[in-house]
This record gives C-alpha cells, sequence and structure tokens, in this order.
C-alpha cells in the first residue's frame, strides 16, 4: 500500500539528512533545552554562519539559564551588538529570570511553558522540545513555511490566519513520531540550502517528485506574497558632544526607552532637527562649539521603515560637567564600557575614535 504523501515526504527528507544535513553546529554539540533555545532566538532573523560567533561568544559567558538571569541586562546587550533585533536579547534575558523565578531556574519541558515564556512564540518553542528532547512537535519557521507551501501548493498570503492554519495543519501531519529531532533539524536545513527564495536548487531536492509547485511550474509564485505596505521613511538627528573624561575623548550616550527603536541600547542624544540638538547644548552642555568631525549621514533599514540618521558633532571644553547615571554614560573612545550598541551607532563611535587617532 502507497504511503502517504506526508510520511513519504518525512521519510526522503530523513533520507536526505542521514547524507546531506547539517550535524556539527555549536549548538548540537549537548544540545541542551538551554543551548538550543538560545540558538533558535539567534537564528529567528540571522543566518547561520553569522550567528555561530555570536552563539559562542554568548555561551561561554552565560552558560545556563541562572548566569544570564543574574548579568546585567547591558552586559547581555553587549554580546548581542552588531547581531540586530535587539529585542530578542531583552526577552532572553527576560525569559531567564521568568524561569529561575517560575521553574527553580530549570529550563521548562512543556509546549505551554516553553511558549509562556518572553519572545518564545510556537515554533521556537516547538523546535526546543524537538531538537533537545525528542518531543513531537511540528515548526513553522519562515524555511519551513517555503518547503511546505511548494511541495503540497499552498498558496495565498503566508502572513494571513488561514493559510497558516493550513501550513500548520501540514506541518503537523508532516512530523514523524521517530527522530523527530533529526526531522525538524532536517526541514530546517532543506529551506535553508535548497529550497531557498531565490534560485531554490531544484535538482538537489530529495523530495522533487512530490513537489506539486515544481510539477506545475509554480516555484516563483510560492509560497503567495504579503499584501504590501508602503514603506515610510524618517530622519533624526544624533548628538555626538566629545568631551574630556579623566584625560581621554569621550563621547555622551544616553539609554534609549525599552520600547520602540533599538529599545535599552545607548545612543548619543536624539533630537529632531540640527536646531532642536544646538538648543539641547546651550542648555546642558556649557562652552560646547562645532566639533571638527564631519560624520555622513547614515541609512538604515528596520522591518517596517527606513532610517536616515544625521550626526551633529560638538566639543565641550575641558573636563567633562555631566556626570554618569544610570541613564546617561561618557564612552571613552579609547577603553569602551561594555554596553550595547546598534551597529550603526557602534560604527559612527569607531570613525570617531579613528579620527582622534585612538587604539582600542
Amino acid at each position: 500500500m502507497r504511503a502517504d504523501p506526508e510520511r513519504r515526504f518525512a521519510g526522503k527528507l530523513l533520507t536526505w539528512f542521514d547524507r546531506h544535513g547539517r550535524k556539527n553546529l555549536p549548538w548540537q554539540r549537548d544540545p541542551t533545552p538551554y543551548r538550543v533555545w538560545i540558538s533558535e532566538v539567534m537564528l529567528q532573523q540571522t543566518q547561520v554562519t553569522a550567528a555561530i560567533p555570536y552563539f559562542e561568544r554568548f555561551v561561554e559567558r552565560f552558560p545556563d539559564v541562572l548566569a544570564l538571569a543574574s548579568a546585567p541586562l547591558d552586559e547581555v546587550l553587549h554580546l548581542w551588538t552588531g547581531l540586530g533585533y535587539y529585542a530578542r536579547a531583552r526577552h532572553l534575558h527576560a525569559a531567564a529570570r521568568a524561569i529561575v523565578e517560575r521553574h527553580a531556574g530549570v529550563f521548562p519541558e512543556t509546549l505551554a511553558a516553553v511558549e509562556a515564556l518572553p519572545g518564545v512564540g510556537r515554533s521556537t518553542a516547538g523546535a526546543i522540545l524537538a531538537l533537545a528532547c525528542g518531543e513531537r512537535q511540528p515548526i513553522l519557521d519562515g524555511n519551513v513555511k517555503r518547503v511546505l507551501a511548494r511541495v503540497f501548493a499552498i498558496g495565498g498570503d503566508p502572513g494571513s490566519a488561514g493559510v497558516v492554519q493550513t501550513l500548520w495543519s501540514k506541518a503537523d501531519a508532516c512530523t514523524p513520531r521517530a527522530r523527530v529531532g533529526d526531522y525538524t533539524q532536517a526541514i530546517m536545513d532543506l529551506g535553508a540550502t535548497v529550497c531557498t527564495h531565490g534560485r531554490p536548487a531544484c535538482a538537489s531536492c530529495p523530495v522533487l517528485e512530490l513537489c506539486i509547485a515544481r510539477r506545475e511550474g509554480r516555484i516563483d509564485e510560492l509560497p503567495g506574497r504579503k499584501r504590501r505596505r508602503s514603506r515610510p521613511s524618517r530622519q533624526t538627528t544624533l548628538l555626538f558632544a566629545e568631551a574630556l573624561r579623566k584625560g581621554e575623548p569621550a563621547i555622551l550616550l544616553e539609554r534609549r526607552p525599552a520600547r520602540g527603536v533599538w529599545g535599552g541600547l545607548w545612543s548619543p542624544p536624539e533630537f529632531e532637527s540640527t536646531e532642536d540638538a544646538w538648543a539641547w547644548c546651550r542648555r546642558e552642555l556649557t562652552g560646547s562649539r562645532h566639533g571638527d568631525a564631519k560624520l555622513a549621514p547614515v541609512d538604515h533599514g528596520f522591518t517596517h521603515f527606513d532610517l536616515r540618521l544625521n550626526s551633529v558633532h560638538v566639543r565641550c571644553r575641558g573636563e567633562a560637567r555631566i556626570q554618569d547615571r544610570d541613564d546617561r554614560v561618557w564612552y571613552s573612545l579609547r577603553t569602551p564600557p561594555k554596553v550595547g550598541l546598534a551597529q550603526p551607532i557602534r560604527r559612527l563611535l569607531a570613525e570617531l575614535a579613528a579620527i582622534r587617532g585612538v587604539s582600542r
């Protein structure tokens, strides 16, 4: 009797995984729920090759839930600098503290408890339990959506409730009861390395004969396209106020609000215009004057909008009079503190350090 398409799909995928699947990623060695959780959160918006060095540094500093929960948020964000989507780091820190408070520091191993953690959705929770505990849980990240939509010809807006429900049903039907961890890794690998968004390697696909999209010439059509929304552009002005701090050049940084762009990170004071920045200088930084550093505008893209960062550089006379406090710090260009910085801010600070001839 011929097996149904879902069982055949899982079987072919596992056979392919045995030969071609990725089996030596850092989080696959000693795949505890904690390590798998960290990797899954990092991989939500980041390619594997980019995530690996961050993962290794992160788990070296925070080898378990207790270490992460007890660390200052600034240190967590500092290790995340450059990885982007910083809400992920804040959620990790909050979730670690929740695990300590609710589960005595032991990572939970039920779907409901894992999904209840800050920043953990249904797919991430399923991946953690499947990969670390061998529990049969379907997953539906972006790569899996693309594979299932093509193989089983599931069209429509992949973000709409009806299509998402159909994809979850298909993901559940395809997930086997045996070797669930291998299957979960296999379908993620297939989407990441073969069934890619652009120019998929169909000739190397282990489920080619099952793929309806390939058979019907609909590879470019599936998965369906999300409804396009207009993408706004914004501008903001950053004030790079430079002063001597303990004899070294330093830049004034402020902690950003917890919510919003780069929440919880540190950046120069932000203003709507150059005029507003100078008005603040006249009130707060006595004796400030135009600086000599010419910092070009920086364009940065977020998920839903584009942002242009304009910079104003000022020099303050003598030693800095504004003192460090919980939401304000003088960032030494020579010996920078370990605080979380967005990548564009880190790049601008490095540019200033180079102008000053400061080596770190």
